[in-house]
């Protein structure tokens, strides 16, 4: 109940303090590759889904001929405001709604679930999170074995005081600008085609 309590308020606090930056960026979006905002699926706490939503920062893939690698797609805005860590600023509405919490395990494409190891499966054990243990820890220059062992950490060990270690951890790597996710997860190899990990169901 702390947890949820202390991420509404945070969540709410946050949207209002940012709400200036996001009717900017909304705009400027807008301009760059029309709607502002990009929904997916993805997989939240009891494997349960639900929209996700962040600024768009690449160009529709049906607006180009032939395969266009996510790096092409990428558009300068949307390279920004990856690197300022912005574009996940709408993730604040999940949180809001209760989809989500400010920290737990990130969030996966649905198309992950039938690859997950059996022990992995815990991670969905709490909701997904803006940012975790992995996300401190190497983020997305680390294998997929260490992230994923990194979130079932996270459930076996979660506790008020983590988040709060977690978070205040995140905030220095954004400061820092470490392990930016739009400098190295383009072409990150995804989990559904790393060869350690195979469908299981």
């Amino acid at each position: 109940m702390l947890k949820r309590i202390f991420d509404f308020i945070v969540a709410l606090v946050a949207l209002l303090f940012f709400a200036p930056i996001l009717l900017i960026i909304s705009f400027l979006v807008f301009i760059d590759v029309g709607g502002p905002f990009f929904k997916q699926k993805r997989i939240g706490k009891n494997e349960r889904i639900f929209s996700l939503y962040k600024f768009k920062s690449m160009k529709d893939i049906n607006k180009k001929k032939g395969l266009v690698s996510n790096k092409d797609r990428v558009t300068k805005l949307g390279r920004f405001i990856r690197n300022a860590s912005l574009d996940e600023l709408p993730c604040l509405i999940n949180i809001l709604k209760g989809e989500m919490s400010l920290v737990g395990p990130r969030p996966l494409l649905i198309d992950y679930l039938p690859y997950y190891k059996e022990r992995h499966r815990s991670r969905h054990k709490v909701k997904p999170g803006l940012t975790g243990l992995a996300q401190i820890n190497g983020r997305n220059n680390t294998t997929w074995e260490k992230r994923l062992n990194l979130d079932v950490q996270y459930v076996e060990e979660k506790s008020f005081i983590l988040d709060i270690k977690i978070l205040f951890n995140t905030f220095i790597k954004v400061v820092k600008k470490e392990g930016v996710e739009s400098q190295v997860d383009l072409s990150i190899v995804r989990l559904d085609q790393d060869t350690n990990y195979q469908k299981t169901k």
